[in-house]
């Protein structure tokens, strides 16, 4: 059977140069290269400026008969997705940033994970949470036995039990 590879995600956005400064100063994402007014990140995301992916994906499209696209300001059908392990931190700095829209502020969710999500300034949603190991870390440390914290977690025992040492 082929494999198939995942390699990144790409975000069409308004502003390449904006949007690389927002991941690159307030993310701390590392730059990797750019070419022809696109950004790749090591992390996998890469910036292409909206109208120019639209434009000529639009006329490949055309050609083979297909409905265009049309892009969409706030989607809100996904999110970019990242971990820290000291979330108050984040949203601390988060909050200091100039046209940070913020969808919610810190929220802890059954599993015991703390979660913030605000839009880049393209108005994709970003998710920033504590990681699950500092979750897990959390109940050890509050005294909850291996057991209590995979069952509240929802993390095999096995696993709990690393966190642990």
């Amino acid at each position: 059977m082929a494999k198939i590879k995942f390699k990144g995600l790409l975000l069409t956005v308004k502003d390449v140069q904006k949007s690389k400064k927002f991941y690159e100063e307030v993310l701390n994402q590392e730059l990797l290269t750019e070419y022809g007014g696109w950004a790749e990140f090591a992390n996998g995301i890469s910036l292409a400026p909206r109208d120019e992916f639209i434009g000529y994906t639009n006329k490949e499209i055309a050609q083979s008969g297909g409905a265009p696209l049309v892009a969409i300001d706030k989607p809100n059908n996904f999110q970019i997705y990242f971990e820290v392990e000291d979330l108050d931190y984040w949203e601390t700095k988060l909050k200091t940033i100039p046209g940070i829209e913020f969808i919610h502020e810190k929220k802890e969710y059954p599993w015991g994970q703390n979660v913030i999500r605000f839009y880049d300034y393209d108005k994709y949603i970003v998710e920033v949470s504590e990681s699950m190991v500092s979750v897990a870390k959390r109940y050890l440390a509050q005294g909850l036995s291996v057991e209590e914290t995979a069952k509240r977690t929802m993390f095999p025992i096995e696993v709990i039990k690393q966190f642990a040492q």
